[in-house]
């Protein structure tokens, strides 16, 4: 009976501690580093990164640009490039789907996706609080990735 009142007590300490240490805040700041809730630590600086996402078959890749200072996120760039075409995807690039109204509109929608999610990265500074815009999943992801990638590179 001690052996099992032993085994019991020794569980519930192991239990305590591995629990209580899962009680990390989600926002930690410090001078030169941020410990987001993903529990990275950011150096402060320019970053780049660059991702296609899951779209491996096309040839359009997002590049993030992001500037982080004293832990916080000061500066965000995205683009989507055509490397087909060595073309930037932007308002005018529609043309290449003349003809084609639902590709046109896709292309539209998409658009609004590249304008608008580096805004929301710069209100929330955090990618997994950004929804994606009905219309403009094919930007969010590859915006998502090229983020991924760039904090990557700030770590």
């Amino acid at each position: 009976m001690k052996k099992l009142t032993i085994s019991f007590v020794l569980v519930l300490v192991v239990t305590i501690i591995v629990t209580s240490s899962f009680n990390i805040p989600k926002d930690i700041k410090t001078k030169d580093t941020v410990l987001q809730d993903t529990s990275s630590i950011y150096k402060d600086g320019s970053y780049e990164g660059r991702s296609r996402s899951f779209y491996t078959d096309e040839p359009y890749w997002g590049i993030a640009r992001i500037t982080l200072k004293d832990g916080s996120l000061t500066g965000i760039n995205f683009m989507i490039r055509d490397s087909n075409l060595h073309e930037t995807f932007n308002e005018n690039y529609e043309k290449h789907f003349e003809g084609n109204p639902v590709y046109i509109q896709q292309s539209r929608n998409d658009w609004k996706g590249v304008q608008a999610y580096p805004k929301k990265l710069s209100e929330t500074h955090n990618v997994n609080k950004i929804d994606a815009i009905s219309g403009a999943t094919w930007s969010y992801n590859i915006f998502r990735a090229s983020v991924n990638e760039t904090l990557k590179n700030a770590k």
